[in-house]
């Protein structure tokens, strides 16, 4: 059984005493490798050595292309493991095989590749002033740049935080969740063979919030980039609060996807059923609101539980698996404890709503995709993010009624409208309260577009350029101009 190391100053290093953590198989409820647990001591050291590295300034005395051809070189490297990365990330996290190598390995890689050609995002630019100046506005890294995830997307979130930091010139501190650490210490290990600099990325593993805690306070370290639960959020920035932290925060969600009876039935039922049963609904943007206009709510609903009913539930690493388990025990304990509370609250189950019947089954973290009807946004299942594979169906008449059920909400991360009027998806889309709106689509994220999210779903942006400058500060180099070099302040006493 292989264990994974702490990744410090370019050397991977035991944690203290030499303590290490379980990750458990969740499609079999088996160990299947172990990992460092890291100590305060331990994150202190990563810190130190990022703040170091960061102050010699060799990465950031890089060019942009010097240092996006490291970048280039980490996908390339993603690439020529992407099965092995496939692997550790079903066996660690519960993501189907399908999903982790036709999505999950390859986002990763085209990531890092895309900001690694990053260059003129970067450039100094000219600020046209009315005066006898040359304004230059320059953009410059933060310096160390503290990154924390969750479990649900460990290498796509690697990526999206550690590839911007990185182009923008900065020095990384890592903190993965201990449910999903396995595949982002390979990665390490690909990194380290990528050949950055001395202490440019550094990532420790741990149980221990304390640890993870070290990163909000910190007085080394210049920005923290946290995706998680909104409470942590909302303690993250406390933490942070006390050294003025920058701060990126992608937090939760309870996104409405609103069918219109004008819609391509077949796709909305499709676009449906991926946005809250893909990765088992464990996604901030999962689709667990579903407003369907009366006209078709019936015949939406009857089409919808048949189709759910035909997905194979099974272990994550079978090709032909559709819907596998959830990330732990504790987790699923969870979400089946969300479906009593939703039928205590009189929502009714028309498809699932228990772990799934079955010798092959019994070991494993699984519960039946769910589907409840007969709710109502004032239900607690409709408002809290109960990030599992529960789907709460609202029925709704009026273009009105729906962006007031979709609006009525404390986040506003994401949405989706199916109609095949587009003058009603582009009005509705902009009522919306909510960073991304998908039409007649769900669930893309490109390098080249900003996500993030509205009211309590967060701030900052992650991915284009909006989240590529989440990384840099601005300086402001004013250079005079004034004919035979006499401005008027110079003689102003």
């Amino acid at each position: 059984m292989k264990i994974y190391k702490l990744y410090i100053n370019n050397q991977f290093v035991e944690a203290d005493e030499g303590k290490v953590f379980d990750s458990i198989n969740p499609s079999n409820g088996k160990i299947f490798a172990q990992i460092a647990d890291g100590s305060i001591k331990n994150m202190e050291a990563a810190i130190i050595s990022a703040r170091e590295s960061f102050d010699k300034g060799v990465w950031r005395q890089l060019s942009v292309q010097a240092r996006g051809a490291y970048l280039i070189k980490i996908a390339e490297l993603i690439r020529k493991n992407a099965k092995e990365l496939a692997q550790l990330e079903t066996c660690d996290v519960g993501k189907t095989t399908k999903q982790a190598i036709f999505i999950d390995i390859p986002t990763c890689a085209e990531t890092f590749e895309y900001f690694g050609k990053i260059s003129k995002e970067l450039d100094d630019k000219i600020n046209p002033v009315a005066a006898p100046v040359k304004s230059v506005l320059v953009r410059e890294p933060l310096g160390v740049v503290a990154c924390i995830i969750p479990w649900n997307y460990p290498l796509i979130m690697t990526a999206w935080k550690m590839a911007p930091a990185l182009i923008a010139g900065n020095t990384v501190v890592f903190k993965p969740s201990s449910k999903a650490s396995v595949s982002v210490m390979r990665l390490a290990e690909i990194i380290s063979e990528a050949g950055l600099p001395q202490g440019v990325v550094n990532i420790v593993t741990s149980t221990n919030h304390e640890v993870a805690s070290q990163l909000a306070k910190s007085l080394l370290v210049d920005k923290l980039t946290f995706t998680g639960g909104t409470e942590t959020g909302a303690e993250v920035m406390k933490m942070a609060s006390g050294n003025n932290k920058r701060l990126t925060l992608e937090l939760g969600g309870k996104s409405p996807n609103i069918v219109f009876d004008d819609c391509d039935f077949d796709a909305a039922i499709g676009g449906a059923m991926t946005a809250i049963f893909m990765n088992q609904g464990q996604m901030c943007t999962a689709g667990s609101r579903l407003l369907v206009q009366e006209n078709i709510y019936e015949k939406f609903l009857e089409s919808l539980v048949k189709k759910t009913k035909a997905l194979k539930i099974g272990d994550a690493s079978d090709y032909e698996t559709d819907f596998g388990p959830l990330v732990s025990r504790a987790h699923r304990d969870y979400v089946l404890q969300w479906i009593e509370q939703g039928k205590k609250e009189g929502a009714k189950i028309i498809c699932g709503g228990k772990t799934p019947e079955g010798n092959q089954n019994k070991n494993g973290f699984y519960v039946e995709p769910t589907i409840f009807s007969d709710v109502t946004n004032s239900m607690r299942i409709a408002q809290e993010e109960i990030f599992g594979p529960v789907l709460c169906v609202m029925k709704f008449s009026t273009i009105e009624e729906a962006i007031k059920i979709a609006n009525d909400s404390k986040f506003g991360l994401a949405a989706c409208v199916w109609t095949k009027d587009d003058n009603k998806a582009q009005s509705v889309a902009r009522q919306l309260q909510c960073g991304t709106v998908w039409i007649n689509t769900y669930g893309g994220f490109y390098n080249e577009a900003p996500f993030g999210g509205y009211k309590r779903s967060g701030f900052g942006r992650e991915l284009g350029v909006e989240g590529l400058l989440e990384y840099t500060q601005t300086k402001h180099i004013c250079i005079d101009q004034t004919p035979g070099g006499k401005p008027l302040v110079s003689g102003w006493f």
